[in-house]
């Protein structure tokens, strides 16, 4: 379907009016012949009613397929460059673009130079996604609408709107810091740089952090930023890569034909498909095999892959945010990550520090994760003096591991809200808060099954529930004992499959460790 050809401008008060000449460019601008105009949208002031209306009609009857809108927008000094775009960014803000199914372009011939200038700085920011066009009148003793062309404005000169682009910065940064203000120069710095690469690039980023950093929720707020910006349309697709092991990871990705998996019912799009347009997150892309590492490197760099089973390309084009637990060079070294698509992913890189790193951050973190607190159970809980001083005391130590990082202090912190009585968390509660956590990280390395566990599974080992770490880890040891999965299966459900009458165990163990994002070579290295 045919796009809609969308033109917005300032009705121009001298030039609309016919002061100087006949030409007037708001009514020549819809009857050039190679440049059809489907909605002129005229923005005036109040006093220019009358003006506006008479241009609208003029417009309507010399070109019929054109519609005009009015927009009434108070400006009392046009050439206020502060007033200016604040008007002019809430209009554009509010107008409510629709660039699938119409073409929109800015007229920049009419209004003050003030004027001009925002036009460009807010389609160069992405707020109006539009082309800049310029008209004039035609030349001595010829007739017609005159010219028409694109032009691009070198407004490098102009610095009078620093502080208000200043003030969206910050918006968006601590947008970006999901609203808490952290004191940290270091992560602030990388905040900054991290924003202004999300709004003026497509490349991939790749954040790199250990566990609890907060790798997820900063590729959300990320997301969030390309859509307002409109360098995307498409949704957000979160794909843990540690769940995609073994044989159903090239289908989970990438999709399949039903002739290529046994037993498929139907076509499957693949997640690759599903981010077409959008975002892609490949958190912990570290664990993904060599070859699926290769097919998301094609598909990076082509926009194409092909689904399992499929003899013709499917096309996808998405924005990639990966995210890694592990030092991606480090595996580059030893053969387990392809240097080509570590090449291709190290353009942007931005390594989340832990939270012991950050032990300013601490304090406004804690006020974030109460307010969160509140919302979660209804009820405003606070602190008492002497409680706040001796935790925060206790988080800010050097000696503190925080082990599970920012995940282990808004448990913490959920823990003492929930437990406090009339909505106050005393001194005592703290104290008893403390033992706990320490208890738990020192058990976490004391305790043998969870040493083996974290000996497989890394530091996604402090994410199993405590309820499946001896199940679990006992699986782990049946088949680090047993020649093959299918032994290890008869071992684990001598039992049970007594009473069942398909005894294929190896399928039933196969199926339990990718639950966890493992498989039988994960196992037994």
């Amino acid at each position: 379907m045919e796009k809609a050809n969308v033109v917005i401008g300032f009705l121009g008060t001298n030039l609309d009016a016919g002061k100087r000449r006949r030409w007037r460019p708001s009514v020549q601008i819809a009857e050039h012949p190679d440049f059809p105009v489907d909605r002129l949208e005229l923005i005036h002031g109040r006093r220019w009613s009358g003006l506006a209306q008479k241009i609208k009609t003029t417009v309507e009857h010399s070109s019929p397929q054109t519609e005009v809108l009015l927009h009434e927008v108070e400006i009392r000094d046009p050439w206020d460059f502060e007033e200016m775009y604040g008007a002019m960014y809430d209009f554009a803000r509010d107008y409510g673009f629709d660039d699938e199914r119409e073409d929109y372009h800015v007229h920049l011939t009419t209004g003050t130079h003030v004027a001009q200038i925002c036009w460009f700085l807010l389609t160069e920011a992405r707020h109006i996604p539009a082309k800049l066009i310029q008209t004039g009148p035609p030349h001595h003793q010829e007739e017609g609408p005159g010219s028409l062309q694109i032009v691009d404005l070198d407004l490098s000169k102009y610095n009078a709107l620093q502080q208000r682009f200043d003030l969206v910065t910050k918006e968006y940064n601590t947008f970006l810091k999901g609203g808490i203000e952290t004191r940290n120069n270091a992560f602030n710095a990388m905040i900054d740089r991290m924003e202004v690469v999300t709004s003026n690039s497509d490349a991939p980023l790749l954040l790199i952090g250990p566990t609890g950093t907060g790798k997820s929720e900063l590729a959300a707020r990320l997301y969030e930023l390309k859509l307002q910006r409109r360098r995307v349309k498409g949704r957000l697709v979160h794909v843990n890569c540690s769940t995609l092991k073994g044989e159903r990871a090239m289908s989970t990705l990438f999709g399949h034909r039903r002739q290529a998996i046994p037993g498929a019912a139907a076509d499957r799009s693949g997640l690759l498909r599903e981010a077409d347009g959008g975002v892609l997150f490949l958190d912990e892309i570290d664990e993904l095999g060599l070859d699926e590492q290769a097919m998301i490197l094609h598909a990076i760099e082509t926009g194409k892959y092909f689904p399992l089973g499929s003899d013709y390309e499917v096309t996808s084009r998405f924005h990639l945010i990966a995210g890694a637990g592990k030092d991606l060079a480090g595996l580059v070294a030893g053969g387990q990550f392809r240097a080509d698509l570590f090449a291709r992913l190290n353009l942007w890189t931005f390594a989340l520090p832990a939270l012991r790193d950050r032990p300013e951050d601490i304090a406004p973190n804690i006020a974030f994760e109460m307010a969160r607190a509140e919302k979660t159970l209804g009820a405003r809980v606070t602190f008492n003096a002497d409680a706040l001083a001796i935790y925060q005391k206790f988080a800010t130590d050097p000696g503190t591991k925080w082990s599970g990082n920012f995940r282990d202090l808004s448990a913490s912190i959920q823990r003492m809200c929930t437990l406090a009585p009339q909505g106050r968390i005393t001194k005592s509660m703290v104290q008893a808060e403390i033992a706990t956590i320490t208890s738990v990280w020192y058990n976490a390395n004391q305790d043998p099954e969870m040493q083996l566990l974290t000996s497989v599974l890394g530091e996604r080992s402090a994410e199993i529930d405590e309820f499946d770490r001896t199940q679990l880890a006992a699986v782990i040891r049946a088949c680090q004992e047993s020649a093959s999965l299918s032994a290890a299966g008869r071992r684990l459900f001598a039992v049970s499959r007594l009473t069942k009458t398909s005894k294929n165990d190896a399928d039933r163990l196969r199926k339990y460790l990718e639950k966890f994002g493992l498989d039988w070579t994960s196992c037994k290295g």
